[in-house]
């Protein structure tokens, strides 16, 4: 038998609003939008250090050992189909509600239950379609470490859970151009999931400060390095490889992080402009980058006319 523990983990749950119309509509080009979009989601759960644990019907359920990576992957994974969405026609579009919970669950194997599942499975159902919910245990450990607006629902009355439980809206897309956070839920009259009451509020929009000080820091050891070839010349620049290195370990924290591309062909990119690096820094008098970089090209579009091709089918 499996042994059984129980431990603390952030639990991400989605489903899709109105899936019973869309199968309706058409069930096999449902069928295949929904096993396209939930390669996606995977892929940016993964990218974020989280595990799929289970898939049923429109379901899917995933945890995390981080909090800010598991919204961040909500965030992005909702932002990644918004982008597919638009090239569908409105009756043919799937969006999906996700619903996020810190909370103690017990393990049997590769399976995790308890209310903390619970939980999050019922802020899923409450979330607005394309939406994002998040109880007040994820807030707490979010609110100081993300870019992103928080909308507080008050104490939703969730099926099954006694109490009910301090909910908030993560506000993506065009609602996150001005991330609007509020202070405390004290200051709130609930007003529904769809805008903010006359809440006190406090405006912010600087960008997160702990990727600033890391390519901050990354850059000052950079400079020192190059600086120390210089002062120490003996006629060979040695510093280019430890610079290379730096410069990777910046690039991979970017692509970790950013939502502006498709995450497989900017490490392929990486992979290229480091083969490249490396041939020029190496330099015997023999141009042997460019088979592999030709390789890389090839891989990159095969996923790239893919990748286009699976968001415009349906």
């Amino acid at each position: 038998m499996s042994e059984t523990r129980r431990k603390l983990t952030t639990i991400f749950s989605a489903d899709v609003q109105d899936y019973t119309r869309l199968m309706q509509a058409n069930e096999e080009a449902t069928l295949d939008t929904l096993k396209q979009y939930r390669d996606s989601m995977k892929l940016l759960i993964e990218a974020h250090d989280g595990r799929v644990i289970n898939t049923w019907g429109d379901g899917l359920i995933a945890e995390f050992s981080s909090v800010v990576e598991a919204v961040r992957a909500a965030v992005d994974v909702q932002n990644d189909l918004a982008g597919h969405n638009a090239k569908r026609p409105n009756e043919s579009r799937m969006l999906f509600r996700i619903g996020i919970n810190l909370g103690d669950v017990i393990v049997e194997g590769d399976d995790i239950y308890g209310d903390g599942v619970n939980v999050a499975a019922r802020l899923q159902a409450s979330a607005s379609a394309g939406g994002i919910v998040i109880s007040s245990t994820v807030y707490e450990q979010v609110r100081n470490k993300m870019t992103v607006g928080f909308e507080y629902l008050g104490q939703l009355s969730l099926k099954n859970i006694e109490g009910g439980i301090s909910s908030y809206s993560v506000r993506i897309g065009e609602d996150a151009v001005m991330p609007v956070r509020l202070t405390s839920p004290e200051q709130v009259q609930p007003q529904g999931y769809h805008r903010v009451g006359s809440a006190h509020t406090e405006i912010s929009s600087m960008k997160d400060p702990s990727h600033r000080k890391r390519f901050g820091i990354l850059g000052a050891i950079a400079a020192g390095i190059a600086a120390i070839n210089v002062l120490s010349w003996e006629g060979d620049f040695w510093a280019a490889w430890p610079i290379l290195g730096i410069a990777v370990f910046a690039a991979l924290i970017w692509i970790r992080t950013t939502t502006r591309i498709d995450r497989f062909i900017a490490m392929l990119t990486l992979i290229g402009l480091v083969l490249a690096s490396i041939n020029v820094l190496s330099w015997e008098g023999t141009l042997w980058a460019p088979w592999p970089l030709i390789a890389l090209a090839v891989v990159g579009g095969i996923r790239w006319f893919t990748h286009e091709r699976g968001s415009a089918r349906g």
